[in-house]
């Protein structure tokens, strides 16, 4: 998918391995790790909770265990199963999923009935990467806009086309991923305070570079 591709083009190194799996940048390893768990196994999963990547599901199919599985939502936001393959689950609520799988089982199975629960809650963060003086993985702990998430990493390297900002947001449904463009000068001079997006978990900030503007 679009993101998935994006992260690898931009070249993710081993030094913001750590940030990037989950850790706080700048923080000692170990223990803001087992903080972060435990503020992430605290959040309460309600019926409109939307799934994200990394999210970990438990799929029952009833009266079979084959097609019964516990699964991790892969970067791209997809699960694999048994005889239906993958099957797209960030941005969609568990009863969506449930009954997307449903419907796919139905090919091969009369009248399935699945049911899932989200055993852990990893997708509260979001990834600010690009010309940002501290690129990585951020906790998503309360509402946040796009503002305060540049804030958060430390604003703006020297060589960043701050006018340029583009959000790649997780599709709902499984759906198309949605692109998002937002211009630093026309939220803080214009009033243009609707490009301040709320953030939602797993969306991907990217600030290009001047140059790399101008080759486009």
């Amino acid at each position: 998918m679009l993101i998935g591709g994006l992260l690898s083009c931009l070249g993710i190194n081993s030094a913001m391995a750590e940030s990037m799996s989950g850790q706080a940048p700048g923080s000692a390893s170990g223990q803001p790790r087992s903080l972060e768990a435990a503020e992430m196994s605290s959040l309460i999963v309600t019926a409109d909770y939307t799934i994200g990547p990394e999210d970990v599901l438990e799929i029952t199919v009833w009266r079979n265990t084959d097609l019964s599985k516990v699964v991790a939502v892969r970067p791209d936001g997809r699960i694999s199963l048994p005889l239906i393959g993958d099957v797209g689950a960030a941005g969609r609520t568990a009863a969506q999923l449930a009954e997307a799988i449903s419907e796919k089982l139905k090919e091969f199975k009369e009248n399935p009935q699945v049911s899932i629960v989200v055993k852990e809650v990893n997708s509260y963060a979001i990834y600010v990467l690009g010309e940002i003086s501290k690129p990585g993985k951020y906790p998503l702990k309360s509402k946040t806009t796009l503002l305060q998430a540049i804030t958060l990493a430390s604003g703006f390297t020297p060589a960043a086309a701050r006018n340029k900002i583009v959000v790649f947001r997780f599709g709902e449904q499984g759906g198309k991923d949605i692109k998002i463009k937002a211009s630093y000068d026309d939220i803080i001079m214009r009033d243009e305070s609707l490009q301040n997006i709320q953030l939602k978990p797993g969306d991907t900030i990217v600030v290009p570079s001047e140059t790399m503007v101008l080759i486009k």
